[in-house]
């Protein structure tokens, strides 16, 4: 299936890609991807070879990223972030075929938009990977996960199902495109007809809401809260059609102030492995309750004796890919093992609890450290926490906490303590607290780096 000469024929001269110096409609993309794929069959690239594009979201790459799906290669977005010898490591693993850089790319695209030639081989077989995502990686390295363009286009049609996104409208590209959640967007455009607004890599969250008509967002909770603290932050996100939420948990009291504020918010969980979104919200939430939504089409959920999230479905990818090849991440019954704990209710509903290997036992019994981090961000003027186990010679383990308050203060320690063992417990109150003002990071990514924190409290 060529997606996008389909969607040419679908949606015609509707805006496709919009940046502040051109729109694309889906007529134009067409033209251009055809344009860009001959010029990749004319540098020698084959079916099923890997082209690694290390650079940052920019209408070139999404243009490129089509380009290659539409010819049968395998696009590998890598983090432009990672400190170089990261990329090297990452480079030397996916063994491409094809490397190209932010500057590199440009020119090519660039060249390849001035050829007059737009003749390429389509490849039409769903089942042919066209991706290669790295895993966010929490902990260790990040993982290769490859996906079949089939896995994509049923993510992006059960999503569409759930939340439309069609003919006049306008999503952010607020995710880089080297993540899951980034790159699925070029699916949500091409199959359900909606527009991409890319904005220039510089340029501010609240800059690019004022810039383009946008009518969906997708964002992780710590935009959030910046925006409904920015000067006219939450009037511009309630004028949304729907705020996709999704990356971490996200607190009570953050759930609390953007139903307060009226905001068309969409909680979501997803993974790298099944193409992003598994459960999204049917509906903007209510209420400060903050399950993470029913089960979407073309995927199916199950909750192990264990309690974790077990996934499999039309979405899931194809497997890890490494220097020995393309290996599984299913058990012999199909089924992905997510290292997340969660609850199914009746009605398909998903609460998630934590990371299965975050948890620790502490006197004989199990610690969640995601609830007492929701116990801490509970509290007024605490912004973030992050908790971890120490060694005891007592109990095996004890929950230590970082935390960040807010600029103009906080809680005093005696007075979070207090309400800790209020509403958990003595056993799960942090033996110790620590203030920060900016958390340790992985290397080229916004995620806390909870692995370092684990040490410094072994330490």
């Amino acid at each position: 299936m060529d997606i996008v000469a389909q969607a040419a024929r679908t949606f015609g001269n509707a805006p496709a890609i919009i940046t502040a110096e051109r729109h694309w409609s889906f007529a134009d993309l067409d033209g251009d991807t055809a344009r860009i794929a001959a010029a990749f069959e004319a540098k020698g690239l084959l079916l099923g070879d890997i082209v690694a594009l290390v650079a940052p979201n920019s209408a070139s790459l999404l243009l490129a990223l089509m380009a290659l799906m539409r010819m049968g290669a395998v696009a590998a977005p890598v983090n432009h972030r990672f400190p170089a010898n990261h990329i090297e490591g990452v480079l030397a693993r996916l063994n491409p075929a094809m490397t190209l850089d932010a500057s590199a790319l440009e020119t090519f695209v660039a060249d390849a938009l001035a050829r007059t030639e737009s003749r390429f081989t389509a490849a039409s077989d769903m089942s042919r990977p066209v991706s290669i995502i790295h895993t966010s990686a929490s902990s260790g390295k990040p993982k290769a996960a490859m996906h079949s363009l089939s896995n994509h286009y049923y993510s992006a049609k059960g999503s569409a199902e759930n939340l439309p996104f069609g003919p006049g409208d306008c999503w952010l590209l607020s995710l880089p495109l080297y993540h899951v959640g980034g790159y699925s967007m070029l699916y949500k455009c091409l199959i359900d007809g909606g527009a991409l607004a890319v904005p220039s890599p510089d340029e501010s969250l609240t800059e690019s809401l004022a810039s383009f008509p946008v009518t969906h967002l997708s964002l992780v909770p710590t935009q959030l809260y910046r925006m409904l603290r920015a000067d006219g932050g939450p009037e511009r996100l309630q004028r949304l059609k729907a705020l996709l939420l999704g990356g971490s948990a996200v607190s009570e009291p953050l759930l609390r102030e953007a139903v307060g504020e009226k905001i068309p918010l969409y909680l979501t969980y997803g993974s790298t492995e099944m193409s992003t979104q598994v459960t999204t919200s049917p509906a903007p939430v209510t209420s400060a309750e903050g399950d993470s939504g029913v089960v979407l089409t073309y995927r199916e959920v199950a909750i192990a004796e264990d309690g974790e999230i077990l996934v499999k479905g039309e979405c899931l990818f194809m497997g890890y890919f490494d220097e020995s090849g393309l290996r599984t991440g299913r058990d012999s019954d199909g089924w992905f093992h997510t290292g997340d704990m969660g609850e199914l209710s009746e009605d398909g509903r998903l609460t998630v609890l934590g990371r299965k290997d975050s948890m620790f036992i502490s006197g004989g019994e199990n610690i969640h450290p995601e609830e007492i981090e929701k116990a801490l961000c509970s509290i007024d003027g605490i912004e973030e926490a992050v908790v971890v186990p120490a060694p005891d010679v007592e109990y095996g383990m004890r929950p230590v906490a970082w935390i960040k308050v807010q600029k103009q203060g906080g809680p005093d320690d005696a007075t979070i303590i207090t309400s800790l063992r209020g509403t958990l417990g003595r056993l799960k109150t942090p033996v110790r607290l620590t203030r920060i003002q900016e958390w340790r990071t992985i290397p080229g990514s916004a995620k806390i780096d909870r692995g370092w924190y684990r040490k410094l409290a072994e330490g």
